[in-house]
């Protein structure tokens, strides 16, 4: 596995943990963190990872913004401004578009921007106690490039409730506006991601990848009618596939199919 600087990476039997690495800091991020998350999700091993975990090192998820990087970016230019912004936005769509299922296991903190990595994650979990803040309004500025994935999970009146207020809400009420999937008691995080786990094993990898395609496309992409012919023609092309054939063969012969490990 490749060190960073920021992150670690641990590969376990399919699972690719991506851990937020800068505790001392509640792994708030800065240029450096951003380069290397999105280094790091372009570059997964496709044939070896099943799903991709990611989470926060110490006492929190991430606590958004570094506040030095923050300080630097106030002096900048509007083009270098502009620039930095753009690894932010990369990064949050890089995680969106990921071919592997990702899941964001929330504790402690997630504050300003820590809410576009785990919106834009496929699915989210957290801790009863986690707290969570759109909180950039109260220090003049908006939560620009979160906004396609926050909105995305909390819908149009619920953006408007959190980014517009800032207020802090834990993660029952997350779940409550549907940012996160599931809210547990913190020492039942594990159990939940043991459960998610058995359900992703059992489901095709390359079904899973194409279930993404199908959803980015028909929901951000294609109108009605285009999403006639492609929805026509993947489910077609899947079920002529290697993967495919197996699963359908699989299940009129009542076992397993092949990429379920006993």
């Amino acid at each position: 596995m490749k060190d960073y600087q920021t992150i670690e990476t641990t590969l376990e039997n399919g699972v690719f943990t991506i851990w937020l690495d800068r505790p001392d800091l509640h792994n708030a991020f800065n240029k450096t963190m951003l380069e290397e998350l999105t280094e790091c999700i372009e570059t997964i091993d496709q044939e070896k990872v099943i799903y991709v975990l990611l989470r926060g090192k110490g006492k929190s998820f991430c606590a958004g913004v570094d506040l030095n990087w923050m300080k630097s970016a106030a002096m900048n230019s509007y083009d270098l401004n502009y620039q930095e912004s753009l690894l932010l936005s990369k990064c949050f769509y890089t995680i969106y578009t990921c071919p592997k299922p990702t899941v964001a296991v929330v504790h402690g903190v997630a504050l300003g921007g820590a809410n576009g990595l785990l919106s834009a994650c496929d699915l989210a979990y957290c801790a009863d106690d986690a707290v969570f803040s759109l909180s950039e309004v109260k220090i003049g500025i908006v939560p620009a490039t979160i906004s396609p994935y926050v909105i995305k999970r909390v819908g149009e009146y619920g953006a408007k409730e959190l980014m517009l207020t800032g207020r802090r809400i834990n993660g029952k009420e997350a779940e409550s506006f549907k940012l996160v999937n599931k809210s547990v008691q913190p020492g039942q995080l594990d159990e939940i991601l043991t459960v998610l786990d058995s359900l992703l094993r059992t489901s095709g990898p390359n079904a899973m990848s194409h279930c993404k395609i199908l959803i980015n496309e028909v929901c951000n992409k294609l109108s009605m009618m285009e999403a006639y012919d492609f929805t026509a023609r993947m489910i077609a092309d899947i079920r002529a596939s290697d993967e495919g054939q197996e699963g359908m063969n699989a299940f009129l012969e009542k076992r397993k199919p092949k990429w379920v490990k006993d």
